[in-house]
């Protein structure tokens, strides 16, 4: 054993979304039980790579005695791995059925049918134009299918509870985010935005935020996110006023 960096997952703080499997490039991560677990010490080579993907910070990098990683070993691993994905795959190809979602129930990644509401709309009607899940800034997946190529909008929290036609005035047709930049831990949250920019290449990029001086914070992350990323795009700006009304 050596005294070495390795990660350390807090079970207490997981919530069973599973983002930090894909991130580890060696699979030392795995879902057991519904909870992220390291797999074996020999696996994790201790550089972090699954630090920035967690949403409630339940990974830390630690240094203790540990067994040394071992890149054949995990090599090995790997090719277990992928052999039996490929088992799996093929079981599933012979006999067809609904893949399970293993994480959180709540950040399941979702499109959702909008075909109804939109008959809805033209009958007058105010039904909902959310067309994905999960919406918080901290769940969403900057891989996310409805954040490419689409016209984004990172509204503030409040924002649709003051604004009585939020749905068909601004949501229909776009993808959103939301965060409110008072309460929220900040921390991460331009890296994240910028992530979805050079990830999804969205064609658009609007801020939605009430008119209390607080929530002007949302623009200065957006500017922030977009002066990170290096993407040549413009951000559009709606300020929208207590009574709802779009200043």
């Amino acid at each position: 054993m050596a005294l070495r960096n390795i990660v350390k997952i807090d079970e207490e703080k997981c919530n069973g979304c599973g983002l930090c499997v894909g991130a580890c490039a060696e699979g030392a991560i795995q879902m057991i039980d519904g909870k992220a677990k390291l797999v074996a010490e020999i696996y994790c080579d201790g550089l972090g790579a699954c630090l920035g993907c967690c949403p409630v910070d339940a990974i830390t990098i630690e240094q203790r005695e540990a067994d040394e990683f071992d890149e054949e070993a995990t090599q090995q691993y790997l090719a277990e791995l992928a052999a039996n994905k490929a088992k799996l795959e093929q079981k599933q190809a012979e006999t067809p059925q609904k893949a399970a979602f293993s994480g959180c129930p709540g950040m399941k990644m979702m499109n959702l049918d909008r075909s109804e509401a939109d008959n809805a709309a033209k009958q007058g009607d105010t039904s909902s134009q959310l067309a994905q899940w999960p919406v918080q800034l901290k769940l969403v997946s900057p891989a996310a299918p409805y954040f490419a190529g689409a016209d984004i909008l990172l509204v503030a929290d409040c924002v649709a509870f003051a604004m009585g036609d939020f749905h068909e005035k601004l949501l229909k047709g776009k993808a959103v985010a939301i965060a409110c930049p008072k309460l929220d831990d900040r921390s991460g949250y331009i890296e994240k935005i910028a992530e979805i920019l050079t990830t999804a290449k969205p064609k658009s990029l609007t801020v939605v935020h009430m008119e209390v001086p607080c929530c002007s914070g949302l623009g200065l992350m957006a500017q922030a996110a977009v002066d990170l990323s290096g993407v040549d795009l413009e951000i559009g700006d709606i300020t929208v006023s207590l009574k709802g009304e779009i200043i």
